[in-house]
């Protein structure tokens, strides 16, 4: 038993090694084809949609680090299993180092764009680990002989080599420790700096300088905010902002690089740089963005103030041609995402984004540019890292999402929230504060009710608007009694439309139906 467990402490620190070497590798080819990377992004991307909508609703905005800890966790197992054969038979072990570089090599080839560059950090972690693995079984099968005696266990937990009476040599337990400190000692060394290494890919949005919008958003007016403690704040910060996309590891673009290509059914096709999208006139728009993940009272949705060129004038200078429907967007990361023409030149501020509430675009956020049409669910309107617009038509071209099943078209449905008081929160009887936010983008809210255990509707206090395309804070005054009391709020738009009580679930349009809260009152 102790052999085979020091073999699985082999085939762990032989695993160990090779995620460090595969990481050392990867500061020099790019970390996206490091083993655990390129698995878990091959792993997102063949993910069955219920799977990911359960990921993304348990874990939150905690989803790709749940993952890279299940696989982890799995990288582990498997190798301590390499260990345990291995020790039976190094061609055990060997076979299954094998499959572990299969693996490693397949998820790396399937990345989108992938290039012979992105396989060599599995190649390299595997090719140190055979070594590694046949050094640590050959210390074990010292230190742990397979026909174990009674005189072998009177030693064992001697760090001597002491012979028997007979003259038999004791088992050699320093060369295992000696050989199990080494290689720990390489994984720790090629790891930590392989990490530090990787830090060369990164960059500083922070060193853009954006200019001075041409068109201006106008100020906040006054009783935007209504400053209700537990209540959303107006602005979402950009720390704050939610996050969803497929990404382990967040793209990292230079702008002195970073082109947009504008393609497909187009009269002309055009390529801007980074510097001559700064030269264009931008403007400021206030935008409430909603993914369409966001379950009933979610947390997905945030607002903030976006700079940008409109959409609509880069379209019409690369001319639409008649039958275009569709531009189908490209990130650098492979993603694409299909919106509606028509949803971008008609009117509504629609935006190639390249600042967020008065700074560059965080790199979690799209660093340089990104796409932001209002009213429609990210995954058909706001694609970040974007570097390609083709127009095509739906018929012709599906984006990711729709391939996977999801609406094609999907405005953003009019939805409300109970911020305060929180679920399963302790009051006093009186006057208590029910409040929340409410959003209807490129409509706007126009109305918000609140009832209590299913009694009659009362409309709420609404926060002054600031535009038609962000959400508006409500409160409710509510005159609390004693016991166990539901809330439930419903909104209605700018153009009559309620939301629905209907329940529905995210996939594959976004969810509806009423928030609602339990409170006790005492």
């Amino acid at each position: 038993m102790r052999r085979l467990l020091a073999g699985a402490l082999a085939g762990l620190l032989t695993g160990a090694v090779a995620l460090g070497v595969a990481e050392l590798t990867a500061a020099i080819t790019g970390p996206r084809g490091t083993p655990v990377v390129a698995v878990g992004e091959t792993a997102i991307n063949l993910t069955p949609v219920p799977v990911k909508d359960f990921a993304i609703a348990h874990f939150g905005s905690h989803d790709k680090e749940a993952l890279i800890t299940g696989i982890v966790v799995l990288l582990a197992a498997f190798a301590a299993l390499i260990g345990a054969l291995a020790v039976r038979r190094i061609a055990y072990g060997l076979g299954g180092l094998a499959v572990f570089a299969g693996i490693g090599v397949a998820a790396a080839a399937h990345l989108p764009d992938a290039t012979a560059v992105d396989v060599m950090p599995t190649l390299a972690g595997a090719g140190v680990a055979v070594a590694a693995l046949v050094v640590l079984v050959r210390a074990v099968r010292v230190a742990f002989p397979a026909a174990e005696s009674p005189a072998f266990f009177e030693g064992i937990t001697s760090f001597e080599d002491p012979a028997s009476a007979e003259g038999t040599a004791r088992p050699d337990r320093r060369r295992f420790l000696i050989a199990g400190a080494g290689a720990a000692a390489l994984a720790a060394a090629a790891g930590g700096l392989g990490d530090q290494l990787t830090g060369r890919f990164s960059v500083a949005p922070g060193e853009v300088k954006l200019p001075v919008p041409a068109v201006a958003a106008r100020a906040v007016p006054l009783g935007t905010d209504l400053r209700i403690g537990g209540l959303t704040p107006f602005f979402t910060s950009n720390s704050s902002f939610y996050r969803v996309d497929t990404d382990l590891v967040l793209p990292q673009v230079r702008p002195d690089t970073w082109t947009l290509r504008i393609d497909g059914m187009v009269d002309r096709e055009l390529e801007i740089t980074f510097a001559e999208l700064l030269r264009m006139p931008l403007t400021e728009n206030d935008m409430t963005l909603v993914c369409v993940s966001n379950s009933v009272g979610g947390s997905y949705a945030g607002n903030a103030r976006w700079l940008g060129v409109p959409l609509a004038g880069l379209l019409r200078k690369a001319g639409v041609k008649a039958g275009a429907d569709q531009v189908l967007s490209t990130a650098t990361d492979g993603m694409t995402i299909s919106t509606p023409i028509a949803t971008i030149m008609d009117g509504r501020e629609a935006l190639l984004a390249v600042g967020m509430n008065g700074q560059p675009l965080p790199i979690a956020h799209g660093f340089p540019a990104r796409m932001l049409v209002p009213g429609l669910y990210g995954y058909v309107s706001a694609t970040k890292w974007v570097t390609r617009l083709t127009l095509t038509t739906f018929a012709r071209q599906r984006a990711y999402w729709t391939q996977r099943g999801y609406a094609a078209q999907a405005p953003i449905k009019t939805e409300s929230r109970i911020d305060v008081p929180k679920p399963l929160a302790q009051v006093k009887a009186g006057r208590v504060a029910v409040a929340g936010v409410a959003w209807a983008p490129a409509t706007g809210i126009a109305a918000v009710e609140v009832n209590v255990d299913n009694g009659p509707w009362h409309r709420a206090e609404l926060a002054a608007v600031d535009a038609i395309d962000t959400w508006r804070q409500w409160m409710w005054a509510w005159d609390a009694t004693p016991g166990l009391h539901t809330l439930q709020v419903r909104a209605t738009d700018n153009s009559g439309v309620t939301q629905t009580s209907q329940r529905a679930q995210v996939f594959p349009n976004g969810a509806s139906g009423w928030d609602s809260t339990v409170v006790t009152v005492t």
